[in-house]
């Protein structure tokens, strides 16, 4: 069972279908224009399909101003898809071994609308990584904010 100290899970009601916020949470440009870091620069990839599909996406860390990692690339890697209802994901890049923590969509059909969940899980972290403080990488508000952009993109469609 994961700790809970170890994940955000954040919940918002969007109106739009699941079918619609899926097909922007399945296309690597769509991470990109959702995210509220400001990290994802630019993806280059195929829309994802099946558990082990994968798509690169060009980073920026100065957007966070925490490490300077300055520009590089990650692999985002599936690793759980149920067509309109769950998409989960982790990520292998220049740093190795990877990093192991998830993140993922759950989507369930409500009145007018889709409950979209957001989470980040990184209770499976590598233990070369544990004793380094840097996790979580990304706040929960970080979360809230993608669900806002998610919804102002879906919504308005």
């Amino acid at each position: 069972m994961t700790d809970p100290s170890e994940r955000f899970e954040v919940r918002r009601h969007i109106a739009a279908t699941p079918a619609a916020i899926f097909a922007v949470l399945t296309d690597p440009a769509g991470h990109v224009l959702i995210d509220s870091s400001g990290m994802l620069q630019s993806a280059d990839g195929s829309r994802v399909t099946a558990i082990g599909d994968e798509f690169v996406v060009h980073m920026d860390r100065e957007a966070l101003n925490d490490y300077p990692m300055g520009k590089y690339d990650v692999t985002v890697i599936i690793t759980l898809y149920a067509a309109d209802a769950e998409l989960e994901w982790t990520i292998s890049g220049a740093i190795q071994p990877p990093l192991r923590h998830l993140y993922g969509y759950r989507l369930e059909p409500a009145d007018g609308g889709t409950l979209v969940t957001s989470y980040y899980d990184w209770s499976e972290i590598d233990e070369t990584y544990r004793s380094k403080g840097i996790f979580p990488v990304i706040p929960e508000a970080a979360l809230r904010a993608t669900l806002g952009i998610l919804a102002r993109n879906v919504e308005n469609a």
